[in-house]
């Protein structure tokens, strides 16, 4: 049977606040958000575009950052937008390609494109402050404002950690959930708030 675990109350199971609990996963993601203004800029060992396939391929020790987000991977591809063709996202803001950091002397992709879509593999991680996702693969649909993050997904924050299979965050909406599939089911470790030891000691 498909377990399904609603992981924004529970991860954030420390914080007193409803609204705190809310921004528990996906917070981690935020900086990806379609309503992020901020650039996006890539660093990696290689770099192939395709023009014709609107695309630009990443490879070796790859880094993306946005806002405050940061996602490592192996390999990551961007899907852009054709020039004539960009659709006006909601509030008009679209995520664009910003520096790009790669070997001298190949083509680069052209600064200000509208990305469409981010796949990123091989030991992805995406983190912000405290928090840390992980999986195999993750694939970032800037239309739909969502991110999938696939294969031993784990989710860490401030000692609380949750496994599965598949993380799904939407960031328009701010919820988030993970998934088992066949291996088993979502497995997580909650980190109990911790007394003030010096108010113990008194007693």
């Amino acid at each position: 049977m498909r377990f399904q675990l609603a992981v924004l109350a529970v991860l954030a199971v420390s914080s007193p606040a409803a609204a705190q609990q809310q921004q528990g996963v996906t917070s981690a993601f935020s900086g990806f958000s379609l309503k992020s203004d901020e650039p996006v800029n890539i660093e990696a060992d290689n770099l192939e575009v395709r023009d014709q396939e609107q695309s630009a391929i990443f490879t070796g020790n790859v880094v993306m950052k946005q806002g405050e987000s940061t996602l490592t991977s192996r390999k990551l591809t961007i899907f852009y937008y054709d020039k004539n063709k960009s659709p006006a996202n909601a509030g008009g803001v679209k995520p664009t390609q910003g520096e790009t950091k790669a070997p001298a002397g190949g083509a680069t992709p052209e600064a200000g494109r509208d990305i469409r879509r981010m796949e990123a593999e091989g030991d992805v991680v995406v983190t912000q402050k405290d928090q840390r996702a992980t999986g195999a693969r993750g694939v970032f649909d800037t239309q739909a404002n969502t991110a999938d993050l696939t294969g031993g997904v784990v989710v860490t924050q401030n000692g609380n950690v949750v496994r599965g299979d598949r993380l799904h965050v939407n960031m328009t909406t701010q919820t988030s959930r993970v998934e088992s599939g066949g291996s088993g089911r979502v497995q997580g470790v909650f980190k109990p708030r911790q007394r003030d030891q010096a108010g113990s000691a008194k007693n």
